[in-house]
């Protein structure tokens, strides 16, 4: 299928995997359109029962994206600041409860809000080349697209700190080591990597793989004791759904499955 474009952005379906590409060059950077696209743009996808999977990538094979340009706050104006916040914050919240799996396909330099939407996704595949850093302190602002708590919980408190508050940037190695990205690959292998883990996806139940989603991601802000309660209710919730008495089905007849999202 051929693109579909929004503004600064460009998505392609793949079967059951959406492809969405970071097209503002030259560093793939974020405006407030583009922002607002990201959200409704993952709003549709979650309307589509056919979509089980996002990969995320950038254009081009310096940049998966650059963050936010500059030029926006040159002026100091806080209206500016508190629209671009929000919009930031909004897509990718968004992207972060896509009902689905997404994936980012990090190719090249991954900087502040660049970095931020691959934190916003639920695993990180990074090119052997890649930068990844949140340099926002430098320039006298911060990371205020979940970077400051979603970097924290993959990475942990003290790498947080490096990065942020000491500006450390890492590379594909190094990343990989601290738990930041899940995989590295060579130059270009990125987004091929990226489909082939979503094909995986499509062998599990989409019903199961949302509620499953929610789960490991309340674990953030519950406790184990309370999520161990909804993890039993989802168990049981998930009878109402077709996918469930599909997938017994088909495991006693010793046949693949045909999911419905349902």
């Amino acid at each position: 299928m051929s693109p579909t474009t929004y503004a600064g952005l460009q998505l392609e379906l793949r079967g059951h995997t959406a492809v969405l590409t970071l097209a503002n060059p030259p560093a793939n950077t974020w405006t407030a359109q583009s922002l607002a696209a990201l959200t409704r743009l993952v709003s549709e996808l979650n309307a589509r029962r056919d979509i089980y999977s996002l990969v995320v990538t950038g254009q081009g094979e310096k940049f998966f994206s650059a963050g936010a340009d500059l030029k926006l706050f040159a002026d100091g104006d806080k209206a500016v600041a508190r629209e671009i916040a929000r919009r930031f914050g909004e897509a990718f919240e968004a992207l972060s409860g896509f009902r689905g799996l997404s994936i980012a396909a990090i190719n090249g330099y991954a900087m502040g809000g660049g970095l931020e939407c691959a934190l916003a996704c639920d695993l990180r595949i990074a090119e052997e080349q890649a930068q990844m850093a949140l340099p926002e302190a430098a320039v006298g602002l911060l990371p205020c697209a979940g970077g400051t708590q979603w970097l924290s919980w993959l990475v942990g408190e003290g790498w947080a700190k490096r990065m942020v508050l000491c500006g450390e940037r890492v590379d594909a190695a190094t990343a990989l080591r601290i738990g930041l990205v899940e995989e590295v690959v060579p130059r270009g292998q990125a987004l091929a990597q990226a489909l082939l883990l979503a094909q995986r996806v499509e062998k599990q139940s989409p019903t199961s793989v949302a509620a499953c989603k929610r789960l490991i991601q309340g674990a953030r802000t519950q406790s184990p004791t309370a999520t161990l309660v909804a993890e039993r209710e989802a168990f049981v919730d998930l009878f109402d759904s077709q996918d469930q008495r599909e997938g017994v089905s088909a495991f006693l007849a010793k046949r693949a499955p045909v999911w419905r999202n349902a």
